[in-house]
């Protein structure tokens, strides 16, 4: 549908400038041609000022589609018709034609030449003195250049609008473009990463168990195969957002606006990864469904970064609103990073995601032992 209102738009515009077009050229030859080339002796001359008015009349009309066809023929017709003395016209039909050669050439004209061209336009109109005939043909001369000079500055000036506007429109899609990427690839490393973790995880822990029976290993490949489904479901999910060219939420969950249940099944899913986890979950219910969604990203990821690189830790997951934010905590045991400085992809992404949100999220080593994230989101609203 936003192709064919394009076309149409399109189709009017092009309609529109055909019909002012037309409408100029029979003003023009009513007014500089028709006269002199009814009044012209010999018959000779009336038919070379009907062939060139005629070079003219159709020259305006097609300016848009041959700008250069069109001024170079309205303006030799005119001085040859000028010379035959079957036209009146100081060169308002040529002026008329420059403008589109001027809007496509805008870019490439060099200032030196619209410096030229606008002196030569001052000077044609202080040169101007009102009151004389316009059989003068210096009046004539300067009422030319004048026409011409302004036409190319009008054209030249507007083109250069347009080109600012279509590189500012040029810059906010590759802006836009990048954003996606990054969205693309934050979604993809915390959906696959977290995956992979607990699947790592759970098959270390498996196989770690010398003496497991049927049963244990069962459960354990129950629990591998759900986290593989999910993400799964969640890849596929990106997929077909991204295919139909819909909108997606901040942080795109696996559900859509996550809550108590939600939490619990992600600390679930890390216990069984071997990790000691100390829950304490208190969700508003008014929360933001982005909110939500951006502070069950960030738990996941805290928690896969434990699963990753902190095996067999134990941690406290704190998520409940204080003094009118979401604080959600993860802090675990284990040895901690020795570079805050230079974070990877995870906690990036829980910076950018809280950003989204109006939100923030610190990470620290902690003095003894162990790592801390905290984000911090507004329970309200998201902007």
């Amino acid at each position: 549908m936003r192709g064919q209102d394009a076309a149409a738009h399109g189709t009017a515009v092009a309609l529109r400038r055909t019909f002012v077009d037309v409408l100029a050229a029979f003003v023009a030859l009513g007014v500089f041609w028709v006269p002199p080339i009814v009044e012209a002796t010999g018959p000779w001359r009336s038919m070379a000022g009907t062939v060139l008015a005629a070079v003219v009349g159709a020259a305006m009309p097609l300016r848009w589609r041959f700008p250069v066809v069109s001024t170079a023929s309205a303006g030799a017709a005119t001085l040859a018709a000028y010379a035959l003395h079957v036209c009146q016209d100081p060169l308002l039909a040529t002026a008329w034609c420059v403008y589109p050669l001027a809007l496509a050439q805008a870019s490439r004209t060099r200032p030196v030449l619209l410096v030229t061209i606008s002196a030569v336009g001052l000077l044609a109109a202080v040169t101007a003195v009102p009151g004389q005939s316009t059989e003068n043909s210096g009046q004539r001369v300067v009422i030319a250049a004048s026409a011409v000079s302004v036409s190319w500055l009008l054209g030249t000036i507007v083109g250069r609008q347009i080109e600012a506007v279509r590189k500012a429109e040029r810059a906010h899609a590759a802006e836009q473009a990048t954003r996606v990427q990054l969205d693309v690839a934050r979604d993809v490393h915390d959906v696959v990463g977290h995956a992979l973790g607990l699947i790592t995880a759970e098959a270390g822990v498996t196989r770690s168990l010398a003496d497991a029976r049927e049963r244990e290993l069962r459960d354990a490949l129950a629990d591998i195969e759900g986290h593989a489904r999910t993400a799964l479901e969640d890849i596929q999910s990106l997929v077909r957002s991204l295919r139909a060219g819909e909108a997606r939420e901040p942080a795109h969950p696996a559900v859509a606006a996550p809550g108590f249940t939600e939490f619990q099944a992600l600390v679930a899913a890390t216990r069984a990864a071997g990790v000691r986890v100390d829950a304490r979950i208190a969700v508003p219910g008014h929360l933001d469904a982005a909110v939500a969604a951006v502070a069950y990203r960030i738990v996941q990821e805290a928690l896969s970064n434990v699963v990753r690189h902190a095996p067999g830790a134990a941690c406290v997951v704190e998520i409940q609103p204080q003094d009118g934010v979401l604080v959600a905590r993860v802090l675990d045991d284990g040895p901690g990073t020795k570079d805050e400085e230079s974070p990877g992809f995870g906690l990036s992404g829980m910076r950018e995601r809280a950003r989204l949100v109006g939100g923030t999220v610190a990470w620290r080593s902690l003095p003894s032992q162990g790592f801390e994230v905290e984000a911090r989101l507004p329970v309200g609203d998201a902007p």
